[in-house]
């Protein structure tokens, strides 16, 4: 019976266009990478705009060098969780360098470092969230680790429309929780705007509420030395208390929260994704210090330069192709980050453009629901300082061709899964 539910489920996916696939990269993320070709087929070269390597840092021969000589100092695993005996020197170093560059942002904090950006909202939003003291306000596109997060915290969660700050005023001038919780993405990872995080401290300071920020997709490419969204928009307050990831900007993996020191203190005693997991290699550690010496120091600038006119020709470009095809029906949604969706709507017409594109040697991701709103389906071009004018320009070309021959736009029909 299982089986058959099962298969009955993914034919169901199928037919609405929302099956998912993995692709095999046979060497490390750039610009040009090689896929692995399945079957028969031989593997080629593609112009990948689908990474989240934002400054171009996963293949940044300092940060190699530093992972090897982090495995030579401290071995590949860690051993144990961090509270046994996983956490290491190396560990310490890494927390410290964070803090020294994003310290602005939050007045007496500290860091705790973990292994994924999913694990460290997880961990915030169930160590915080307490029953009958804390209402949580969350945006409606925030990403699915804060999403998860609420629903497993035993707290009232209460969700406003997205970007909606009258309306996230006023369910929290109806709370009556001691504790208050304000959680946003600060980049959200699929439509690349920015949360409007002056109105949402303003909102927080006045209702006495804290502000969780996930800026997974703004460290290291806003503000100035990269310190992300926060920073950009010169915000700083001990009300936030900052997400951010390691395996984005940085080129390495894992994440960390910056916060009031009390508040770490406090996850370190009861966050559960934090405490029941073996700690993150040392040797990834060592490695991301030599990234983030990249990322905020001058070599960071040029490439966080390099990337905003990247953004700048792919905007200017893409809105004269629509312009001069506006039959496609297709948007251009208002971002400015690395992050450029291009809504299609229709998920089978989607992935037909997601798929043109690759034939074409261009690989782009296809985003479909649940990840986005039903009849929303996008491309999401990521950019990255590794891209040069003339792989821009060649993705707005095959863009100007597949606008050109593509239909007459007709209404989404797509149901949810």
């Amino acid at each position: 019976m299982l089986l058959q539910h099962l298969n009955q489920q993914l034919r169901e996916r199928a037919d609405a266009g929302l099956l998912r696939q993995r692709h095999s990269v046979l060497g490390a993320s750039a610009a040009t990478v090689r896929m692995a070709a399945g079957g028969q087929g031989q593997p080629r070269d593609v112009l990948c705009f689908a990474s989240n390597d934002y400054l171009g840092l996963c293949n940044h021969p300092a940060v190699a060098q530093a992972l090897a000589q982090g495995a030579a100092r401290y071995g590949v695993g860690s051993g144990a969780s961090h509270l046994v005996s996983g956490h290491s020197h190396a560990h310490d170093a890494l927390e410290a360098a964070l803090l020294d560059w994003l310290h602005p942002c939050v007045p007496d904090a500290a860091v705790l470092s973990f292994g994924s950006g999913y694990m460290a909202n997880m961990a915030l939003l169930t160590a915080l969230g307490h029953s009958g003291q804390t209402a949580l306000f969350t945006d409606k596109l925030n990403h699915a680790s804060l999403i998860d997060g609420a629903l497993l915290a035993r707290a009232d969660v209460q969700r406003y429309p997205h970007n909606r700050t009258d309306r996230l005023a006023d369910l929290l001038a109806r709370s009556t929780a001691p504790i208050k919780l304000i959680a946003t993405d600060a980049v959200f990872s699929m439509d690349g705007d920015i949360a409007p995080l002056p109105d949402l401290l303003t909102l927080a300071d006045q209702h006495d509420a804290w502000l969780l920020l996930d800026d997974a997709h703004g460290l290291g490419v806003l503000g100035p030395q990269g310190q992300g969204s926060a920073a950009h928009l010169g915000l700083c307050s001990p009300r936030i208390i900052l997400m951010g990831t390691l395996g984005k900007a940085v080129g390495t993996s894992g994440a960390f929260v910056l916060a009031h020191r009390t508040v770490v203190d406090w996850l370190v005693q009861t966050a559960r994704p934090y405490i029941y997991t073996t700690a993150a290699s040392p040797a990834l550690a060592h490695a991301t210090l030599a990234a983030i010496a990249l990322a905020r120091g001058a070599e960071g600038d040029q490439r966080r330069a390099q990337l905003h006119a990247r953004i700048a020709q792919w905007r200017t470009g893409m809105a004269d192709v629509l312009a001069r095809y506006p039959h496609t029906g297709w948007a251009l949604l208002p971002s400015h980050t690395a992050i450029q969706p291009l809504q299609v709507g229709c998920n089978h017409a989607t992935v037909a453009l997601g798929q043109r594109l690759m034939d074409a040697g261009l690989w782009v991701g296809a985003i479909r629901p649940p990840t986005v709103p039903v009849g929303t389906a996008r491309l999401r071009i990521t950019l990255s300082a590794h891209h040069t004018a003339d792989q821009v320009a060649q993705l707005l070309h095959h863009m100007a061709l597949a606008a050109a021959a593509a239909p007459t736009t007709a209404a989404a029909t797509e149901v949810a899964p």
